[in-house]
């Protein structure tokens, strides 16, 4: 008998040690868990609020000029005639005008070949300083002429005026 009274403190103790054992590992699993999820969802969003660029025509640009500060987005408007200058390489200034507005553009990167006045772009870029000048490192032409021509139900020029019934 004293061999069974000296086995069952010891197995209590051992069971004890087991389960102590196990919670320690179900909170170190727990753990690892929670920082493989925090860490997943930080990537999700950064990866996410980097991808995003916003869009903006160049009324709405010049309205929320000071929240929008130095960060990149998209804007868009129409190329002022007589505005366009080479600058050399492959920089070009320009205005683009829309609702009212106008934006001088600085452009780095390689112009387009439909780039020209009078047509409805878009570029990447950022506000420079607190004026209204904006560098940009790409040119999206929206469409030529000739597909607006044969496409009016598809492309809203943005210096078209709307009609009586607001199309």
């Amino acid at each position: 008998m004293s061999t069974a009274t000296a086995a069952g403190p010891a197995s209590k103790a051992g069971t004890a040690a087991a389960r102590q054992a196990a919670a320690t590992t179900r909170r170190r699993l727990a753990v690892v868990g929670v920082v493989i999820v925090a860490a997943l969802g930080f990537l999700v969003y950064k990866g996410l609020t980097s991808a995003i660029v916003f869009f903006k025509t160049a009324s709405e640009a010049v309205a929320n000029r000071a929240q929008l500060g130095n960060s990149t987005f998209q804007l868009e408007g129409t190329v002022v005639r007589g505005t366009v200058h080479h600058l050399g390489g492959s920089r070009v200034a320009f205005e683009i005008r829309q609702g009212g507005a106008s934006i001088h553009i600085v452009n780095t990167g390689e112009p387009p070949q439909l780039f020209r006045p009078g047509l409805p772009v878009v570029v990447v870029g950022h506000f420079v300083g607190s004026g209204d000048n904006f560098a940009s490192d790409q040119i999206m032409v929206k469409h030529s002429q000739q597909y607006i021509a044969a496409h009016p139900n598809r492309v809203r020029s943005t210096g078209a005026k709307k009609t009586a019934a607001g199309r």
